[in-house]
């Protein structure tokens, strides 16, 4: 039997006050979603500002990042290149970039989705909560 790594509340604590000390640093009003390795929902945190609908965007992306187990850019940028018919793939709602999975001796234990700013913005929060649990 295999043992594997996963995520507690105090470290989706940690993740998601480092995010928002990020996104708060540059003045950026998103929410922030955080995803265990099956990509339900351990986290969401709609800073003041934020639109509506990012409470739906910011774990859309945690999902696809965490059942991908990669950057949600990925998905975006494979639709973007053509291939539509990937917007048929079952379970991915958010395959926009902002979506970073949480990984932990090479796998994944976790995601975060951020919405609410550019695209790239939204990964600079995520990878900022990320980079909190060291």
């Amino acid at each position: 039997m295999l043992s594997k790594s996963v995520l507690t509340l105090s470290d989706a604590r940690a993740m998601a006050q480092a995010a928002e000390a990020e996104a708060l640093a540059n003045q950026w009003a998103v929410t922030i979603a955080i995803v265990d390795d099956g990509g339900h929902l351990l986290w969401l945190q709609r800073l003041d500002g934020a639109a509506p609908i990012s409470a739906h965007i910011a774990p859309a992306k945690a999902r696809t990042a965490a059942l991908g187990r990669r950057d949600s850019k990925v998905y975006e940028d494979v639709i973007n290149q053509g291939r539509t018919s990937f917007l048929s793939a079952p379970m991915l709602e958010g395959m926009l970039e902002g979506g970073v999975p949480v990984m932990v001796d090479g796998q994944c234990v976790g995601a975060v989705g951020v919405s609410g700013v550019k695209s790239s913005e939204d990964a600079q929060v995520a990878r900022a909560g990320i980079a909190a649990l060291g």
